[in-house]
């Protein structure tokens, strides 16, 4: 039996002071090694300067099931380059140094099988990290999982969605820690002109069964989306919206963080206005 400790990880204390602020926190994605190794560590601690509570450092995938076609091409970017696990968490151990913000890693669970169980949670642990995301691994196969980061401590967040039925909430929010991951819409990830209607449902299926933050993710790009899941949320995610800004910097290192700050100013003011 997996046990936790009493003591509140850096991700809940993150949280819990936005909770004490009455607002939502915010949450921002990048991968690691886009647009380069460096250039992503840079941009990643930008999303801090400019206003998120945490971010998740993506570990980029070839075949990223869940991921919609603008992280999936930032993935192609790095994995052209050449990044590879270290390079992740270096990321992670640059990133968390630099900053005052719990530092994720989001990942599908097959290069962490590769890599070693034990071994990936104690190197994310020496590197800083704060807890992992395994939006793939299903509950039920996740006990070695929690067990290597219960001892290095480490939060291990899973994913619910709008299909999941009010005893699979229960089952996976029973097993989760530092907060819940809400999928507003089903589908892959992306910006959308509107957050999708079942995302409110969802929070309030899952609240019935934990009391864990519960954090909206998947489409979320503006300061008015930001602002309409704060009011139901504990915590907005955004990943594309970020992506994309990097993108349209092309190359533009310097205009590309100025994008980043900027936009994560903006949704730091929307998750404010609940």
């Amino acid at each position: 039996m997996t046990t936790q400790s009493t003591t509140p990880s850096r991700l809940s204390a993150a949280l819990a002071t936005a909770r004490s602020e009455d607002r939502a926190a915010l949450i921002g994605y990048l991968p690691a090694g886009f647009p380069t190794v460096d250039g992503g560590i840079k941009a990643i601690r930008a999303l801090v300067e400019g206003g998120c509570d945490a971010v998740e450092v993506g570990l980029p995938h070839s075949d990223p099931v869940l991921d919609g076609p603008t992280i999936q091409t930032a993935d192609d970017i790095a994995l052209r380059g050449g990044v590879k696990i270290s390079d992740v968490l270096r990321t992670v151990r640059e990133v968390a140094s630099a900053v005052d913000a719990p530092v994720l890693v989001m990942t599908y669970w097959n290069p962490v099988d590769r890599y070693g169980v034990e071994r990936f949670a104690a190197d994310l642990a020496a590197a800083g990290g704060a807890g992992c995301i395994l939006p793939d691994l299903p509950v039920e196969e996740s006990e070695e999982w929690r067990a290597a980061a219960a001892k290095h401590g480490l939060d291990t967040v899973f994913v619910v969605a709008p299909s999941s039925r009010d005893e699979r909430l229960a089952q996976i929010t029973s097993v989760g820690s530092g907060f819940v991951y809400a999928a507003a819409v089903m589908g892959v990830t992306g910006t959308r002109n509107q957050v999708g209607h079942l995302a409110e449902d969802l929070v309030k299926r899952t609240r019935g069964t934990t009391e864990l933050p519960i954090c909206v993710g998947l489409g979320v790009s503006t300061a008015g989306q930001a602002a309409e899941v704060a009011a139901f949320a504990d915590g907005v995610i955004v990943g594309s919206a970020f992506v994309q800004r990097l993108l349209d910097a092309a190359g533009d290192e310097e205009a590309g963080l100025a994008a980043l700050r900027a936009l994560a100013g903006e949704l730091a003011t929307g998750v404010r206005r609940r």
